[in-house]
């Protein structure tokens, strides 16, 4: 959204989501801007312009980095509508990209719509037994669930994974403690025991098998299995608490989200639930401001705050407070067989929905160098640069011979912000020559690449028997329609 003086500009929605970012109502942004109620809702309807410095305006009142709120939300929301537009269901339809984004920007309710119901065609098309069962019942009452972590992480995207209530709730939580990362795990058994009666044990791990946490509501007793690492023992602590002390804020926060099916919500409770234990683990203001300090050096944070290397680098991706915030990082947790199990973006990194990654982000060869932390410069195929680090991790311990559980964490954020990180000292970022990278094969155009698994949806599949080339898949310059 740029602020070009004396040009008028018509960004209803995208005003409308910064007013709902900063949780105000039309009539408390219009006083804090000096303008009218009424002229706020034109502005938001599209029916009267924004000028350059009512944006101005906007970004000195309330500390606003007006570029990254309007564009963060378009950009994913343009490359999703990209990717589904690149089905080849749509093969005989031909979409202009500024159509995309204009729809991204004008519309994106309608956006949302369109992703939720690619989703669901995805899946039943995949789900060749839920297809079969779903023709032998011919109950009216039976009906297609879309994936419940898609829709959570639906939800965590559209409040750009922060929470404000539970922000607060956890900086009130740290207050009343008053006691020392190194401190957080007695201080929690205690308030659970003295403020909800609950005694927290323990157990070994012949009594909890595979279980890690197991809450017994009739004993009053939390269980925890002695494999989990000591911040991984404060991290389940706080989750109990937060269940019940912030009851009253998890379903307010559930209910904002629309009618939801019984999986969904709960599974964003206990994602919610688990957002608030790593705030009441690294509270929002020390931690955003160690976090600057340190340069965003991970491995100190984690010993500063008693956590761990993934808890730290998830929390980096939270914040997002609007007067106070840190660098938008993007996150990805695979396991070596390229299966992603965590993905967050709070800045403008086009992860897919609906397939893996790519083999060339060295995010993947953390495997092969377990002791090492990677860094590298990524560049998308539209020249989009990004600065990464990655490293893997190991939890919980499993007992032998069960294998030891091993997940790879990438972090990174566009290379504007790359020089505010202790990785990058040193690098001269303009002139580090970026590794080409896809969003992964079905949508990546790039010829010649030899970890291609799969030829692009978007192109025609040419085969030749007479030559084998360095990939394994060649295919025509013109995209298909």
């Amino acid at each position: 959204m740029p602020a070009t003086s004396g040009k008028k500009l018509f960004v209803g929605p995208r005003f409308r989501r910064i007013r709902q970012q900063l949780g105000l109502s039309q009539t408390q942004i219009a006083e804090g801007l000096g303008i009218s109620p009424s002229y706020v809702n034109l502005i938001e309807r599209n029916q009267r312009p924004v000028t350059a410095q009512i944006l101005l305006r906007l970004a000195e009142t309330y500390d606003l980095d007006l570029r990254d709120l309007a564009t963060a939300d378009e950009d994913r929301f343009f490359a999703e509508l990209n990717e589904i537009f690149s089905d080849p269901l749509f093969r005989q339809i031909d979409v202009p990209k500024q159509e995309l984004r204009d729809l991204a920007e004008l519309c994106p309710g309608v956006t949302h719509a369109l992703q939720r119901l690619y989703a669901a065609y995805t899946e039943a098309r995949q789900g060749e037994t839920l297809a079969a069962a779903q023709m032998a019942d011919r109950d009216v009452g039976t009906r297609y669930e879309a994936n419940p972590v898609e829709r959570v992480r639906e939800l965590i995207e559209a409040n750009r994974n922060y929470f404000p209530e539970l922000e607060q709730a956890a900086e009130n939580l740290r207050d009343e403690l008053n006691v020392p990362a190194e401190g957080l795990y007695a201080a929690l058994a205690a308030r659970l025991r003295e403020k909800h009666s609950i005694q927290t044990r323990i157990m070994p791990v012949d009594v909890m098998r595979e279980t890690l946490r197991r809450f017994d509501r009739h004993r009053r007793q939390l269980l925890i299995s002695e494999l989990v690492d000591p911040p991984g023992r404060a991290f389940q602590l706080a989750f109990q608490l937060g269940l019940g002390e912030c009851a009253q804020a998890l379903e307010t926060i559930i209910g904002r989200a629309g009618p939801l099916d019984d999986a969904p919500r709960r599974l964003f409770r206990i994602t919610l639930g688990n957002y608030f234990a790593a705030a009441v683990m690294m509270p929002y203001p020390a931690f955003l401001a160690a976090a600057e300090a340190l340069n965003y050096d991970i491995h100190v944070l984690a010993q500063r705050f008693n956590s761990g290397f993934e808890q730290v680098c998830h929390r980096l991706t939270t914040l997002q407070r609007p007067n106070a915030r840190g660098i938008p990082f993007f996150l990805l947790r695979v396991d070596n067989a390229g299966n992603v199990s965590k993905r967050f973006s709070s800045g403008t990194f086009p992860f897919s929905k609906f397939g893996g990654t790519c083999p060339l982000w060295n995010v993947h060869s953390t495997f092969d160098t377990p002791d090492r932390l990677l860094k590298q410069v990524i560049e998308l195929s539209d020249g989009t640069r990004y600065f990464s680090i990655a490293q893997m991790v190991r939890r919980p311990v499993a007992p032998h011979p069960l294998p030891q559980p091993r997940f790879a964490i990438g972090l990174g954020c566009e290379i504007r912000h790359a020089s505010r990180l202790t990785y990058a000292a040193g690098m001269d970022l303009e002139k580090t020559e970026g590794t080409p990278i896809g969003v992964n094969c079905r949508l990546c155009e790039r010829e010649n690449c030899a970890q291609r698994a799969e030829p692009p949806i978007t192109r025609t599949l040419i085969l030749d028997e007479t030559t084998r080339r360095v990939s394994s898949f060649a295919f025509s310059n013109a995209r298909e329609l």
